[in-house]
């Protein structure tokens, strides 16, 4: 819940495309999770043009992976601040099976209680106040 309002999927995923290239702030658990949920629906949607033969399949792929990429990477980021984690731990995930596996983990773990280095806690910030 933000400040009363529960973090719905549709919350979630305009917060991430609003921050798109905001690296820093935090971001809930429920933010990070709903958008991936939104890019696999996405995709999952360009891979059926891709069974149908349109053509445009590919395309649609390419550049969704495109235009998804900056918001993927910075919802990440703000999600590894809730955790009291530098951004820089990101890129862990180019470690051969352990990397994305620790990083799986950190993603699933609770937030920070209350404030951190990274800014104030997202479950105790009202919907309508900007959170840098």
């Amino acid at each position: 819940m933000i400040g009363g309002v529960k973090m719905t999927f549709a919350l979630a995923v305009s917060t991430a495309l609003r921050k798109y290239v905001t690296f820093q702030g935090r971001a809930r658990r429920a933010e990070l999770w709903y958008f991936a949920l939104f890019q696999l629906i996405l995709f999952a949607i360009a891979l059926i043009f891709e069974f149908i033969h349109t053509g445009l399949g590919q395309t649609l792929y390419t550049l969704l992976a495109i235009a998804l990429f900056l918001p993927n990477i910075a919802v990440g980021i703000r999600r590894l601040h809730d955790i009291d984690r530098s951004g820089w731990w990101i890129l862990i995930d180019f470690v051969p099976l352990a990397g994305p596996i620790i990083l799986l983990v950190w993603y699933c773990t609770a937030g920070t209680p209350g404030p951190n280095q990274f800014g104030p806690d997202p479950k105790a910030t009202e919907v309508g106040q900007a959170v840098i």
